[in-house]
């Protein structure tokens, strides 16, 4: 089916109480993988293509295998340009085809945040597009002890009303206590902090720094009012688990040895789908 917002299916997933994972991927045999999960669990997905790629030669190569493969799946899924770096960035995803872009200011003066974000917000809904921002900073794993586990960063909810209003945005990522990549230390979540700036919106929340997680944790986000849940490092993890144990076998083969990353991204995706309460909802 053709590409989607994923702004729809927010809807449905915010009025159910379930979330819509983004799996992101930078190559075909992990993208197999998530369509593989999101058609065989019936469910709509995201699926994110980091700001990186447009900083590189011929970023259309990949967003357009990405859309080819979304295209002949029979479930809702969008591609969205995670963390954009940059305005030109976002127009420049819009361009390729994106349904959806997330632009991160997270790192600016809030004046300098709402303003470009406006800007992305009028550039995308000019072509039915979606937007996303971030308003806090979710940090890195290996900061974690120092940044996200001291409750650095994190949204305050005095300002969370404004930056909506202004801005226009149609999804707010917020930094409750999670991070990317690996942790360094155990995650927790400020569930009361959730459960603040749900009561003073009423746009999707998102989750990033998804991986590293408890599936415990997960479904505390999602009945906190999470809607949305980005996941990466797992299944880059998992990838590599399997490619080394594959390795030890005495049939390895090039082919096998990527299958692996092909089965760990399905076999993961398909997994926490069931843990966010989406398996089904693309028939719903």
């Amino acid at each position: 089916m053709p590409l989607v917002t994923i702004l729809d299916e927010m809807k449905k997933a915010q009025a159910v109480g379930y979330a819509i994972p983004c799996f992101d991927t930078f190559e075909m045999h992990g993208t197999l993988g998530i369509i593989e999960a999101l058609e065989g669990q019936r469910a709509p997905g995201i699926i994110g293509l980091y700001t990186s790629m447009f900083s590189r030669p011929n970023p259309e190569a990949l967003t357009n295998y990405v859309k080819v493969l979304s295209e002949a799946s029979a479930v809702p899924i969008s591609i969205i340009l995670d963390h954009g770096a940059s305005f030109e960035h976002c127009i420049m995803a819009l361009n390729a085809g994106f349904t959806d872009v997330m632009y991160d200011g997270s790192k600016l003066p809030l004046a300098e945040n709402i303003a470009t974000t406006k800007m992305v917000v009028r550039a995308a809904h000019a072509v039915g597009a979606g937007v996303e921002a971030e308003l806090g900073h979710v940090g890195t794993g290996r900061d974690y002890r120092a940044f996200g586990g001291q409750q650095k960063g994190f949204t305050e909810p005095d300002i969370v009303e404004r930056f909506v209003e202004e801005t226009g945005v149609d999804m707010l990522a917020i930094a409750i206590g999670t991070a990317h990549g690996l942790y360094d230390g155990d995650p927790v979540l400020a569930l009361d902090l959730l459960a603040e700036i749900r009561r003073r919106v009423e746009i999707p929340l998102v989750l990033h720094g998804g991986s590293g997680l408890s599936d415990d944790q997960f479904r505390a986000a999602v009945a906190g009012g999470i809607q949305k849940i980005n996941v990466f490092t797992n299944l880059a993890v998992l990838s590599r688990e399997r490619m080394l144990a594959h390795a030890a076998h005495d049939d390895v083969s090039l082919h096998s040895m990527t299958a692996e990353i092909r089965l760990a991204f399905r076999d993961e995706c398909a997994r926490l789908l069931e843990v966010f309460g989406t398996v089904g909802a693309a028939d719903a």
